[in-house]
């Protein structure tokens, strides 16, 4: 269970990395108050959502990880969570933050990272 919970936590903490990262590019501008924000303002919105991001990574980290009974090693759990960041940023470009299609070569790319990950998990 301690790596379903690894998963749930880390996809958590990557909705909140995107919109610390990405959400003032397009989608909070649309917000009245947030664009009257200097840099500073924005900078502090991101990081309060960042924080939000670790509030979730940790535990991930902790719980999945072999070191703490988790079922991954660290090349593992890195691996896991890129291919969850993009996915969730993929997912948030296409629907939420609608300045994207999802093209052919990301579609490639990705096919890429799940081979990543079946090489990274594979025991030779």
């Amino acid at each position: 269970m301690k790596g379903i919970y690894s998963l749930v936590l880390l996809t958590i903490s990557n909705l909140f990395m995107t919109f610390a990262w990405y959400g003032h590019l397009h989608l909070f501008k649309k917000m009245a108050w947030f664009a009257e924000l200097g840099i500073f303002g924005v900078i502090m919105v991101s990081w309060g959502l960042a924080l939000f991001e670790y509030i979730f990574q940790v535990p991930a980290n902790r719980l999945g990880f072999e070191g703490n009974g988790g079922p991954f090693s660290l090349f593992q759990l890195k691996v896991i969570q890129e291919v969850i960041t993009l996915t969730v940023f993929t997912l948030c470009a296409v629907f939420v933050f609608k300045t994207d299609k999802l093209g052919w070569n990301h579609v490639a790319g990705f096919a890429l990272l799940v081979t990543a990950v079946y090489v990274i998990f594979k025991k030779w």
